[in-house]
């Protein structure tokens, strides 16, 4: 009888294993920028939300520059001609 127990609760186990396999297959089919672009905003709102802004601050003041530097650049190219 033991033996029949055994053979039950591995055949459970590996019907709950499998279940879970499916799952999980089921959720990779999702976009991955889709997934990162959430995971992002849920740690905007968690502990870490003010880095990650302070961070994105920083990232358009560095996009500003960039813009201003090219900007000087070509009036600086214009102003030589």
């Amino acid at each position: 009888m033991s033996a029949l127990r055994v053979v039950l609760a591995a055949a459970l186990a590996a019907m709950v294993l499998a279940a879970c396999g499916r799952k999980e297959e089921a959720s990779a089919n999702t976009d991955p920028a889709a997934d990162q672009k959430a995971a992002a905003e849920r740690a905007r709102q968690g502990p870490f939300g003010g880095d990650l802004k302070a961070l994105d601050k920083a990232k358009d003041l560095q996009a500003d520059l960039n813009k201003k530097a090219q900007e000087e650049g070509e009036r600086a190219d214009e102003m030589s001609k």
